[in-house]
């Protein structure tokens, strides 16, 4: 395999560290000098841009612990303690996620729920009757704009959404760092839910889902774009989550009985695209 050019440095930046890092991470590598200036270069292209990444995250090395490649990319997987502690963000979603779960009772406790809902509502008999949009926002309550992100009904929701997002939030808080997931997960979630309530209408819905199609849209694009082993999903993971994206929008599963939020869905997707797109061009750019 040809050797790729990662970084070309004055030689005056001391690369010391960052060398030391790679060679405790067996990462095969060499650095030459070329016209006054110190040349890292690694074997192949994909390589080359997980270490480009790497390097913007510890330009001086981290010489009092020893760093594991992410678990999208080691040999062997990562305990999932050793997991829990490389993704704080990701497990704190998640915690939130399955807290919510608990005191709603998967879907089963309206009391608890029209407190996370997007609309505050009173259920009379068989109905639920919604407070209307305008006075809840007069009355401060600001958090029904995410919070419905956290309501799941069953515990097959829960634990396909908890799946996905563990999935797909590690790999973009190893990637970009915690602080852009946090950031991500919020745009996604108001975006989503926004979406959903002027799809459907006043309606009791929630779940990450739109989260999700947000995330799976920034890898996706950010990818083709930028290419790095963070973001390569496993063959036909894409795919098999656009035709279900399309499955539900034809209204199939409704005539099921399963009530999905297409709207959610569509939001979320569209926004996690465009973030990937400007993510990915600016990485492009870097390189």
């Amino acid at each position: 395999m040809n050797p790729v050019e990662v970084l070309r440095l004055p030689l005056s930046v001391n690369l010391a560290g960052f060398v030391e890092l790679l060679q405790r991470m067996q990462v095969p590598h060499r650095v030459s000098e070329e016209s006054g200036e110190q040349v890292l270069w690694v074997p192949g292209e994909q390589l080359a841009a997980d270490i480009r990444g790497l390097y913007e995250k510890y330009p001086d090395g981290d010489p009092e612990q020893q760093l594991q490649l992410p678990p999208v990319t080691q040999p062997k997987a990562a305990g999932f303690v050793q997991q829990l502690r490389e993704s704080p963000l990701t497990a704190a979603v998640l915690l939130l996620t399955f807290i919510a779960a608990g005191i709603t009772l998967l879907g089963d406790n309206f009391d608890t729920i029209r407190w996370l809902s997007w609309m505050d509502f009173h259920v009379q008999g068989e109905y639920a009757r919604f407070v209307p949009w305008p006075d809840t926002l007069a009355a401060g309550q600001y958090w029904r704009l995410i919070t419905p992100i956290f309501i799941h009904f069953g515990i097959l929701h829960l634990a396909m959404n908890s799946m996905w997002y563990w999935e797909l939030g590690r790999r973009i808080e190893f990637y970009q760092g915690k602080w852009l997931l946090l950031g991500l997960t919020v745009l996604f979630g108001l975006v989503s839910n926004a979406a959903q309530f002027w799809w459907a209408g006043p309606s009791i819905f929630g779940g990450l889902s739109g989260v999700l199609y947000g995330l799976l849209g920034h890898c996706w694009i950010y990818q083709l774009l930028a290419p790095n082993r963070a973001y390569q999903l496993p063959k036909g993971v894409v795919v098999m989550m656009l035709i279900w994206w399309v499955i539900c929008m034809s209204g199939v599963t409704e005539l099921a009985g399963a009530a999905i939020a297409n709207g959610a869905h569509t939001g979320g997707l569209v926004m996690g695209c465009l973030t990937g797109l400007v993510g990915g061009a600016l990485a492009r750019r870097r390189r």
